[in-house]
């Protein structure tokens, strides 16, 4: 009698309360069976979008690296795989043909290593004699460890050394540098300057110096992974990729909030356990998830003379849709001190770049770099570099011939149809392309907004 009374006296106060605070949405809101359903099915919509925005990178890294590490069809002399903790290094610069890296450069031989941090790692880095260079150490989240190279830590001979988490161990005398990434798995991503024209000999020879080893001198290979289909497969293989890696400690809120649309570390993604309502809005999370995760180039970026680039890459935060934005086409993306990145889609009138049309595209003067610049031009759909009658997918800092105005000035021809000179003239496609502007090493006058970026006029 006694815990009844009690309850009644409850209802009695939540009633009293209602008629005080009837324009309460909560108080208001009657659990009728249309009513529980929506909601059900928005909440698990929403947390299904958390899902997707947080955890992409987790998926895609775990799939990269398993693709970097697939030799099975020979490794072409523009790719940078190799196998599980073993430095790549690809040989030749890339062209329309090479897909393995969205948005490539046509400035640097890229180097890739997949390593498995079951013990100490050191990386040996030669004397590159200033000759740019970068290595990123990214986590399994994509987040950007550390640099090593050029800006950082210089062009001299050195030896870093990656701590698995938890580890602790005397620092071994020559090593310059201690990295602490929060994952047990790293990809090292790397870069050097390939200057147009010079002979290739040297570079190589600098490439073959970098030198990947474990403490011990022993290695484990990656876990085998699934594949999903189907309407949920992002969901189970999301399970798979958290079963493999540790959920850092300032998501932990955040996971812990998956487990009302079944996901979870300890038990994987169980479908079976969700009510109708939350499947339903869980099939519609995996549609809305990548457009939100795209929307982020708006929302996160800065938007200049039609250019636009995104900022905080080195400590994104609690900015999960930019990180996923970043992990996806813009793979290996570097913080805007070791280089910029401005895109444009469209000319100074808002107007889609096409390659039927002709534009010109002006640099008061040479970038303010401490290293060099480019402007590379990639097809809308592929993301890939275009296929041109000279060879040509880049202009920059390097360009053979590049003609400059007599007040200092750089303009910069861009058209599909080929120009009678050609000194300045960057091939498009004959349809819809865009353009990056790659600002290697930029000057604080960059960073800080006081140099301005070309505007791109349409001319024909």
């Amino acid at each position: 009698m006694k815990k009844i009374s009690i309850f009644l006296s409850m209802a009695m106060l939540f009633s009293s309360a209602s008629y005080s605070q009837e324009k309460d949405p909560v108080i208001t809101t009657a659990p009728t069976p249309d009513v529980l359903h929506q909601g059900l099915k928005s909440e698990a919509k929403a947390l299904g979008i958390m899902a997707y925005q947080w955890g992409y990178p987790l998926v895609r890294m775990e799939k990269v690296m398993r693709k970097y590490v697939d030799l099975g069809d020979g490794v072409p002399p523009t790719s940078y795989r190799a196998a599980t903790n073993k430095i790549g290094w690809a040989k030749q610069l890339p062209g329309p043909k090479d897909t393995d890296m969205p948005t490539a450069n046509n400035d640097t031989y890229y180097m890739s290593a997949v390593v498995v941090l079951d013990e100490p790692f050191f990386i040996t880095v030669p004397d590159t004699d200033d000759r740019y260079y970068v290595i990123n150490v990214f986590d399994m989240y994509h987040n950007l460890t550390d640099y090593i190279g050029r800006r950082t830590t210089g062009t001299e001979a050195g030896t870093y050394m990656i701590l698995p988490p938890g580890w602790d161990m005397p620092v071994p005398d020559g090593v310059n540098k201690v990295i602490r990434p929060k994952t047990d798995k790293v990809w090292l991503w790397g870069r050097i300057h390939v200057k147009e024209g010079e002979d290739i000999t040297a570079v190589h020879k600098l490439q073959d110096q970098f030198k990947l080893r474990s403490l011990s001198g022993t290695y484990r290979e990656l876990p085998e992974w699934k594949n999903y289909d189907g309407e949920l497969s992002f969901m189970y293989e999301l399970a798979e990729a958290m079963k493999f890696n540790p959920i850092l400690d300032e998501d932990k809120a955040l996971v812990g909030m998956l487990q009302k649309i079944g996901l979870s570390k300890e038990n994987g993604f169980q479908p079976e356990k969700l009510m109708p309502a939350q499947l339903e809005g869980l099939k519609e999370a995996m549609k809305d998830g990548p457009k939100t995760i795209t929307s982020n180039i708006v929302t996160s970026g800065i938007v200049k003379n039609g250019w636009m680039w995104v900022t905080d890459l080195d400590n994104y935060g609690y900015k999960y849709g930019l990180r996923s934005m970043v992990c996806g086409p813009y793979l290996g993306g570097q913080g805007e001190k070791e280089a910029m990145y401005p895109i444009t889609y469209t000319d100074s009138n808002g107007k889609t770049l096409n390659g039927k049309n002709e534009y010109t595209l002006t640099f008061d003067k040479s970038p303010a770099v401490d290293a060099f610049w480019s402007l590379t031009m990639y097809d809308a759909k592929t993301k890939l570099l275009i296929e041109n009658p000279i060879d040509r997918y880049k202009i920059g800092a390097d360009t053979r011939g590049l003609k400059t105005n007599p007040d200092g000035s750089i303009t910069i021809n861009i058209s599909n149809k080929k120009p009678k000179d050609m000194s300045n003239w960057l091939p498009a496609p004959d349809g819809d392309f865009y353009l990056i502007l790659r600002l290697y090493q930029p000057k604080e006058s960059l960073l800080n907004g006081t140099d301005s970026l070309p505007v791109i006029s349409k001319v024909k």
